[in-house]
């Protein structure tokens, strides 16, 4: 197994995996991130938005306002890169491919040039901002401008299909993944939200000044470090996005600078929420740039009056120069510092960097077809790859006679021990270890297992793991994936193993956004 694999309780060596700054699109899976990086614009931080401007001068001192703000060293942007090459993606959008990382555009749906419209004043305001969730609810009146159901939508880029309706959405989604996995297996129609409005149980927002030095929090323009003001969002949830407010409000009376990136002042950073959608449970995380934090105490007992659902409050502390959102550090200033969710009726312990699917309802339907699809009858030992904090694991050990779970991110592996112990299920282990290697071992030593449930990142999975799951002698797989593509790709390579794919059943976890969510059942032939 590895000197980094550990059963159970001790989680070994393994690093945790913080994420990433991004906007504010689709939870990426084992990544966290709300988007990919995206096409360079160049909005100055001083300038408004789609103007030019005048960039702030490193080495200004605020100390003269009697605002906290460090003297720390000048770190240098990282820079979210230069686009090395553009493609078209499968949804007929633009992409940019920065590293290993591919963001979609906006493209052809909010670049039709053909009758553009703009909504009336008298817009129901059901969900906080204008919007449309059916013809029903709104007047339209046609103009030659481009509509937008969100202000900032022009400038974040992370709802590339919020302009479509839901029923456009679900249906290009459909033709992609038809498209990907033509002459494979048969898809079966992708299945919808109700409402497809404020379904993310994970906010982040970034913190910064704008030109006249008030306080904003939001989100990075597209490609760059400069931020968007974001009041509220149609995506995520409305009680996070009323707390970022409440906590942009208390900075000035607590003479608390948010940090600049720039000159290296400043203490407040990001502040991340999570809230647990069965127990509305709700984690605060104010990263901060540094340990010292002036009257805390007195910060989070006022956060608390004006929040009393607030069970969980914690400093973050990330000093780096980076695009890493979290640091390594944590205190926790308020209450146990996790929360905890119920899922397919299981309970599950959610730390601030544990990954967890963020959108509550599409998951049980996800995870509930997976196990449908895994067919469990009680006695099979089954393998949970990249398993994250124990959620299918943990489910499918009700089903099974053993269950094996392997996770590289610690603090992930923590929890899913935890998870294990709250829910008094003794048939299963979790391994802190990379899974591709695990799973090498395993077969090396002869090991057997039934069934392979395997949730990879974005990237997909290797060809040494498939390999191994043929060794395993596993005789079905199910393949959850985020990315529709990989899947087809890996899908085609274990093919070659002997395992033919029986369907495809796409999930709309990603409402707005061009990512869809897909399980796929294999057997092995």
């Amino acid at each position: 197994m590895g000197n980094r694999s550990t059963a159970f309780g001790d989680t070994g060596n393994g690093n945790a995996d913080n994420n990433s700054v991004g906007n504010r699109g689709a939870g990426i899976s084992g990544a966290g991130n709300r988007g990919a990086a995206y096409k360079s614009v160049s909005y100055k931080r001083d300038g408004k938005f789609g103007e030019p401007g005048k960039t702030k001068k490193p080495g200004n001192s605020y100390n003269s306002t009697g605002e906290y703000g460090g003297d720390m060293r000048k770190m240098k942007k990282d820079g979210m890169g230069n686009p090395e090459s553009k493609t078209k993606s499968a949804y007929g959008m633009k992409e940019n491919r920065v590293g290993e990382k591919r963001g979609e555009l906006r493209g052809t749906a909010q670049e039709d040039k053909a009758l553009k419209y703009k909504m009336q004043k008298n817009i129901v305001q059901k969900h906080g901002v204008n919007k449309n969730v059916s013809g029903k609810n709104a007047e339209w009146k046609k103009t030659g401008k481009k509509r937008s159901l969100c202000p900032v939508e022009k400038h974040c880029g992370g709802c590339q299909m919020l302009d479509m309706e839901y029923t456009e959405q679900l249906k290009r989604k459909q033709k992609v993944v038809e498209e990907l996995f033509r002459g494979i297996c048969p898809v079966k129609p992708i299945i919808g939200m109700k409402n497809p409005f404020h379904y993310r149980n994970k906010v982040h927002a970034v913190f910064d000044r704008d030109k006249r030095g008030n306080i904003i929090s939001g989100i990075y323009q597209e490609n760059s470090h400069d931020v968007i003001p974001v009041e509220t969002c149609l995506i995520e949830d409305k009680k996070a996005d009323e707390i970022i407010g409440t906590i942009r409000g208390m900075l000035k009376s607590f003479k608390i600078r948010t940090y600049d990136e720039d000159t290296g002042y400043g203490l407040l950073r990001h502040v991340l929420i999570r809230r647990a959608f069965s127990t509305n449970e709700i984690m605060v995380v104010l990263v901060t740039a540094s340990p010292v934090f002036p009257s805390k105490n007195n910060f989070v007992k006022a956060l608390r009056e004006k929040h009393p659902e607030i069970t969980t409050i914690i400093q973050n502390i990330n000093g780096r120069g980076t695009s890493m959102v979290l640091g390594n550090k944590e205190n926790v200033l308020y209450g146990k510092g996790y929360i905890v969710d119920e899922l397919c009726g299981c309970k599950f312990r959610i730390s601030s960097k544990s990954f967890y699917q963020i959108n509550p309802v599409q998951t049980e339907v996800l995870y509930g077809k997976a196990l449908e699809l895994a067919g469990l009858k009680g006695q099979e030992v089954v393998i949970d790859a990249y398993c994250g904090i124990g959620t299918i694991g943990i489910i499918a050990s009700r089903q099974a006679g053993q269950v094996i779970g392997v996770e590289l991110n610690q603090d992930a592996v923590k929890d899913a021990v935890n998870n294990a112990k709250m829910n008094d299920i003794d048939n299963i282990r979790f391994y802190c270890n990379d899974a591709g290697r695990f799973l090498v071992n395993m077969a090396e030593r002869g090991d057997k297992a039934d069934v392979v449930i395997m949730d990879p990142p974005r990237s997909g999975s290797t060809e040494e793991f498939m390999d191994s799951i043929a060794k395993l002698g596993a005789g079905k797989v199910v393949y959850v994936s985020c990315n529709p593509e990989t899947l087809a790709r890996d899908v085609r390579y274990m093919k070659k193993l002997g395992y033919a794919a029986e369907g495809v059943w796409p999930v709309d976890m990603f409402p707005a956004t061009v990512h869809c969510e897909v399980c796929v059942e294999l057997c092995r032939k």
